[in-house]
């Protein structure tokens, strides 16, 4: 028997359940499970392509003899129909993504565009562009490197842009700016967007409020030092956050130019255009400090709020982002998109894959939508 591509076998049969179904055992088989699915449900064509290349090799090097062998060879078979499964569902994103902005912006709101098949194809990992720069590691307050922002902007530095903020994930105890999103990111930076990603202080050493007072510096920062990378003097500012991120993000927004959350910078701005959570945990934190939900924060001002999560994300049951959705819409005056992805896992963002561009196409369309309705209140950077 070839033992190798038995392996490999095994381990596409592995991918392709993880992927397909949320699992939620012991730690060892979760955090397992959770690894593969977060690449692969993504990504499940360079399984694919990896299943084919090693049936073919082991067909060219004469292994297939026996009939193991050719049961291995089915079973192959079967593995790589599974995979085509989940590239199938990662491909509906685009719809249910339009679906959404119509329903909360009105029909039209959601455009059809060509996804980027060569880059989501053949090389969904390498999130760089050549027409982006990135100037790294940007001090904005005194914490350190907890306290640095990275700037992402054309290289042409064209005038006029809008500004994008990200916050990363990690469970508000880990996690690192430059890791997440950055399809997003590097995006719209190539659209003439300057976007903005920050490290902020952690637990336990820094528990809350210290993050969204790290947000809001971030947000201060951006409006005096953002149109030096093209940002328009009047640019729109939108907060976006996965995970833990997520939850920042939309803290940020409903808690414009509170003094509370902005010592020593009270007078600064730091009112959003808008608001992004992706994949995001949107309600109490760790202590059950109301004060900590982003529900118990909603107002009638808020800004309009875009938010995606994945039906089988592993981490965040959807009733979290739904009961914001909720208060939300039964209080603000603006707009809230939601976006709940079929078959999407948690940490969706990572990759150029087909469910993620959509997306992207998504906040796009959403933050085109929102700003060409600003309230003229809201302007000046």
């Amino acid at each position: 028997m070839a033992v190798g591509y038995l392996v490999t076998v095994v381990l596409a049969w592995l991918i392709v359940v993880f992927c397909l179904v949320r699992i939620r055992g012991p730690k060892p088989v979760f955090y397992f499970s959770y690894r593969l699915g977060l690449v692969f449900n993504e990504i499940p064509h360079v399984a694919l392509y990896g299943l084919v290349a090693a049936t073919a090799l082991a067909f060219s090097e004469g292994d297939i003899a026996t009939t193991a062998d050719r049961a291995n060879v089915a079973l192959a078979a079967v593995a790589a129909v599974g995979l085509v499964v989940v590239t199938l569902r990662g491909m509906r994103a685009g719809a249910v993504v339009r679906d959404a902005l119509d329903d909360a912006l009105g029909a039209g709101a959601g455009a059809r565009r060509r996804l980027p098949l060569a880059r989501i194809l053949l090389r969904p990992v390498f999130r760089r562009r050549r027409d982006v720069k990135r100037v790294g590691n940007l001090s904005y307050g005194d914490g350190g490197r907890r306290n640095l922002l990275d700037v992402y902007h054309h290289r042409s530095r064209p005038e006029g842009g809008s500004v994008m903020i990200h916050f990363h994930g990690g469970h508000y105890d880990q996690g690192r700016k430059n890791t997440q999103s950055l399809p997003l990111l590097y995006g719209l930076a190539g659209q003439g967007w300057v976007c903005i990603s920050a490290n902020y202080r952690l637990r336990p050493d820094f528990p809350h409020p210290a993050h969204l007072i790290d947000a809001k510096k971030v947000i201060a920062w951006a409006r005096e030092h953002a149109t030096e990378y093209g940002a328009a003097a009047d640019a729109a500012v939108f907060v976006a956050g996965s995970s833990a991120g997520g939850h920042m993000a939309a803290q940020a927004a409903l808690t414009a130019n509170e003094p509370a959350y902005q010592p020593g910078f009270e007078e600064a701005d730091t009112s959003v255009t808008g608001a992004i959570a992706l994949n995001g945990f949107l309600a109490e934190y760790f202590d059950g400090d109301p004060a900590t939900s982003p529900v118990n924060l909603v107002r009638a001002d808020a800004p309009p709020v875009l938010i995606a999560h994945g039906d089988l994300d592993e981490l965040v049951d959807t009733e979290n982002p739904r009961a914001l959705v909720t208060a939300l819409r039964a209080v603000s005056t603006s707009p809230v998109v939601y976006v709940e992805m079929p078959g999407a896992h948690h940490a969706f963002d990572l990759f150029h894959s087909f469910r993620f561009e959509a997306l992207i196409d998504g906040i796009e369309d959403f933050a085109a939508w929102v700003t060409a309705r600003r309230k003229p209140a809201e302007e000046g950077i």
